[in-house]
């Protein structure tokens, strides 16, 4: 893909009501370092004054005045709203959108450049490019291209297009499959995107908040050579490791962006192969991909082998080397609470260990604990699950409903049971705890789960999904950057968000 060196900056969609509205937020995020404002003009009650919209503008707008039929809201006549756009043309505004099917009936006037635009809700068409060329015609400055990803592969054809693209081309893939367009635009040359003013104020699907793009992504930071790191799951909404990530690339001042790609299980070994093309350097793999990325590494170390999970992925040249820093993180975080090792043996030595959860965490304290040598006992809701992981582990194995009757000294929920919106859930029940016992919950949303909070009431040591997550971000840290995560800033910044507070 051709390299492009100009900086790409964040156009700010403001859709209100009324005018004043319109103009106190243009105001604002002209405050706060906006550089470019679209005006939802199908979004005004009543007449529009596109003057007064113009009047005195802290930085360049675009106009734009979208049917129905094109995800906007205006249902009059087309007559009247091409004379709307006409009427922003005369008024000197900075740019007008026009959708491809209108642009040839409305001219070139003035200063004003032309954005061509075509939006698809339901696919991204296999003919791009066929589409781009017929759009070229249309006597453009920019053209805007959305369309909606239903594989993460469309994002991809989405940054060859603008990559390739002789004249300056936004092009984004909407819904939450392709946020990662959005984000990377710039990276392949698009001139902006899109984002809106507050994130409960989306108006096309999968777009992200001014804030999000400034403040965890530092959009208008990305070049053509920025790095690219990824957390890849499905779903994958839910996750902070882009917070985190960010947060410490930013700190050490690197060159690198960490992005959510939400990849379907189908879809999973067509993105790794095309991974590099994305610029990507590094994943870190979550559900439901823990198991299956295993038969696309080229290489994998030896707690990967042992559990048959990763969850991290290091790009190199076309090396695919598979980690498992879960395994360490947890362990660690376990041996810290459980005190100084006696004779050189781990503190987890001969202890009774009781793991719910068979999944891809499970696999991985499971294995970290028979390693540093306790006893353990696997359960899991999935009853073959379970026996499959315990029969390879080589532990024992009771059912779900019997989990309560086995004695242990340490107590690892690796299941998702208590985490957000599910805060009331436990997996255990409380009055089974017992004050020897340590208590590990894998999840780390929030951070008090019920679990948790049970075991500290009946004066159980507690281990966090924080702490765990925590060390194993900075454990991907090391190998995608190969300096130490900073521990401090990513524990704040993840109790940040998962606090009450808005990040």
């Amino acid at each position: 893909m051709e390299q492009h060196d100009r900086r790409s900056i964040i156009c700010v969609t403001i859709a209100r009501g009324r005018h004043r509205h319109v103009i106190a937020e243009h105001r604002h995020l002209a405050e706060h370092g906006a550089k470019l404002v679209e005006i939802r003009l199908d979004y005004i009650n009543g007449p529009v004054n596109v003057k007064r919209l113009l009047a005195e503008r802290p930085c360049p707008v675009i106009m734009t005045c979208r049917r129905e039929r094109d995800g906007g809201r205006f249902n009059g006549a087309e007559q009247q709203r091409q004379l709307i756009l006409r009427t922003a043309i005369a008024e000197g505004v900075d740019y007008i959108d026009l959708e491809e099917d209108i642009a040839a009936e409305i001219p070139r006037f003035g200063q004003t450049k032309r954005i061509i635009s075509y939006h698809n809700f339901r696919e991204t068409p296999a003919d791009l490019q066929a589409l781009h060329e017929r759009m070229s015609q249309l006597d453009p400055d920019i053209i805007k291209i959305a369309t909606l990803a239903n594989h993460p592969q469309d994002n991809l054809r989405m940054f060859r297009l603008v990559a390739q693209s002789r004249i300056p081309t936004v092009g984004i893939c909407m819904g939450d499959m392709g946020i990662p367009s959005r984000i990377l635009a710039g990276k392949f040359g698009s001139p902006f995107t899109y984002a809106a003013f507050h994130s409960d104020r989306a108006i096309a699907p999968g777009q992200l908040s001014f804030e999000e793009m400034t403040q965890v992504y530092r959009y208008e930071d990305i070049r053509h050579d920025t790095e690219v790191f990824a957390v890849i799951a499905d779903p994958v909404g839910h996750s902070l490791s882009p917070i985190i990530h960010n947060a410490a690339f930013q700190k050490f001042g690197m060159n690198k962006v960490y992005i959510p790609i939400r990849v379907p299980r189908e879809d999973l070994y067509e993105f790794i192969d095309q991974a590099p093309q994305w610029g990507i350097k590094g994943l870190s793999v979550t559900i439901p991909h823990k198991e299956a990325i295993l038969a696309k590494l080229t290489k994998a170390d030896s707690i990967v082998r042992g559990i048959g999970a990763a969850n991290t992925v290091i790009f190199e040249g076309k090396e695919r080397l598979g980690f498992n820093t879960d395994c360490r993180a947890a362990i660690e975080a376990i041996e810290v609470a459980l005190g100084t090792p006696v004779g050189g043996r781990s503190p987890i030595h001969g202890k009774q260990a009781l793991v719910l959860g068979a999944g891809g965490a499970g696999k991985a304290v499971a294995f970290g604990l028979i390693r540093a040598g306790a006893t353990v006992t696997l359960t899991d809701g999935d009853a073959e699950k379970a026996r499959l992981l315990a029969e390879k582990l080589d532990c024992a194995y009771v059912p779900w409903d019997d989990r309560h009757s086995v004695a242990c000294d340490i107590l690892a929920n690796c299941t998702p049971v208590g985490m957000h919106p599910n805060v009331d859930e436990s997996p255990f029940d409380a009055k089974y705890l017992r004050s020897h016992m340590l208590v590990f919950d894998a999840v780390y949303n929030p951070e008090n789960t019920l679990l948790i909070k049970d075991a500290r009431a009946r004066n159980c040591k507690v281990v966090t999904g924080v702490e765990m997550f925590v060390r194993q971000a900075c454990m991907q840290f090391k190998l995608f950057t190969g300096r130490d995560g900073p521990a401090d800033l990513m524990r704040e910044v993840l109790k940040r968000a998962t606090s009450a507070a808005k990040w």
